[in-house]
């Protein structure tokens, strides 16, 4: 159809990935909905991910066939995502020209592509700036309106294979076989699974309810549409032991069997590791299980070495005084004593540079991430001795935090005065 509506699929990964080279986690969905969405649709184009796209069977169908048929093609290869790049090959080889390419400006290029432009953009972790989406948001709708009305080759195939030629007699087949997608809705046939992206919002809403049960049960069914979605089993180990049910320690063990696949004594994800370690700090909680309190501290400070992350590096600290307390050698007491005490030293410094590099930032959702880390810094003070600076970033906390915020810090605090009381250090 020739007044058919353009369209622009995005490549890109999904949810927070980890950054391995520089230690940082990125959350990609700000990116898409905030700064990609909005200037694919203000350059005139539908906009569609992967995530959105309603499907019967693999998503690999209908993403193959986006790749062959979308009329622009926009790949983000922030956090150097390894289907975002094996995609971005293949539209290569299918399409000569409108794909564009786009990355946070800490990216490094893992492959000699220094002849293919990549736009640039600043990513702050998990939270974005206003300015800066303003900013890319802008240069990204006039590159997609430049790159629509050219007929400059931009994939590196096609440039330097001169006689090759792009299957444009079975992309015209792909594009009469797919008008389906989009049609008006009651033209579209009814898809056995839903887009991604609907449950994942459902999701997000059962949450804020503390529904955790209904959340289950979406991403049960995320899980086996998407079942390489490693986020999907994060989520999904969380909301189980949030659920309580039938009770915490049932909970607990399903939670721990749900975060199994994704090996958790291997990885170097910072999430994965997190939540593998509240898991087992809560079977402790109730088994009193010296194995549970040993695979929780394993897997904190993992998480803390290896990424510089605060919340697993204020939990580590945390779980060494426990154990510190359990001690019956001295020698072990002290040891796990004085390594929190410098672990909550680093842990400070880690914090106080992550909220003054969001402190000025105008993000529509860090609401979270700042009251976060300043009770990180006020747990690490107080395991410091200094509860004057402790109480200080409290109170600038607040204005960030809902009660169940409030009342969590305030349980961890008290437990980390009860064992400080008893110091083994104190008659040295």
């Amino acid at each position: 159809m020739a007044d058919q509506q353009k369209t622009c699929f995005v490549v890109m990964g999904f949810g927070v990935k980890t950054d391995y080279r520089t230690s940082r986690d990125l959350d990609l969905d700000k990116s898409y909905r905030y700064v990609i969405k909005p200037a694919v649709e203000d350059a005139g184009l539908k906009c569609i991910r992967a995530d959105e796209i309603p499907h019967a069977g693999t998503i690999d169908v209908p993403m193959f066939e986006q790749l062959l048929r979308a009329d622009v093609v926009l790949a983000d290869l922030s956090t150097s995502n390894c289907n975002a790049i094996y995609e971005l090959g293949i539209r290569h080889a299918l399409r000569p020209r409108t794909t564009i390419i786009i990355a946070e400006e800490q990216f490094s290029n893992p492959f000699d592509i220094s002849h293919v432009v990549i736009r640039r953009y600043r990513h702050d972790g998990k939270v974005l700036d206003i300015e800066e989406v303003e900013r890319f948001r802008k240069e990204l709708k006039q590159a997609i309106i430049d790159i629509v009305a050219t007929e400059q080759k931009d994939s590196p195939v096609y440039t330097f294979l001169h006689n090759l030629e792009p299957p444009e007699e079975r992309a015209t087949a792909v594009n009469k076989s797919l008008n389906s997608l989009f049609m008006a809705p009651a033209q579209v046939p009814e898809p056995t699974n839903p887009a991604v992206s609907v449950l994942q919002e459902q999701v997000e809403a059962a949450n804020k309810k503390k529904d955790f049960l209904t959340a289950k049960t979406l991403l049960k069914t995320l899980h086996e549409i998407a079942p390489r979605q490693s986020q999907c089993l994060q989520q999904l180990a969380l909301v189980t032991y949030k659920s309580k049910y039938p009770d915490p320690l049932s909970a607990l063990r399903e939670a721990a069997e749900y975060l199994t696949p994704l090996e958790p004594f291997a990885s170097n994800n910072a999430e994965t590791l997190g939540i593998w370690g509240a898991i087992h700090k809560r079977l402790f909680n109730i088994t009193h299980q010296r194995t549970d309190l040993d695979t929780a501290i394993s897997a904190y400070e993992k998480g803390y070495r290896l990424l510089n992350d605060y919340y697993n590096g204020i939990n580590w600290a945390f779980l060494l005084n426990v154990r510190s307390s359990l001690a019956t050698d001295k020698a072990d007491a002290i040891t796990d004593f004085m390594l929190a005490r410098r672990t909550r030293e680093t842990v400070l410094t880690v914090a106080v540079a992550k909220f003054a590099e969001i402190a000025n930032l105008k993000d529509v959702e860090d609401r979270d991430d700042r009251y976060w880390i300043l009770a990180t810094q006020a747990e690490a003070w107080v395991g410091l001795g200094n509860e004057a600076e402790a109480e200080k970033c409290l109170q600038q906390a607040d204005i960030y935090a809902d009660d169940w915020m409030r009342e969590s810090t305030k349980q961890q605090i008290d437990a980390l005065k009860q064992l400080l009381q008893n110091s083994p250090i104190q008659d040295l």
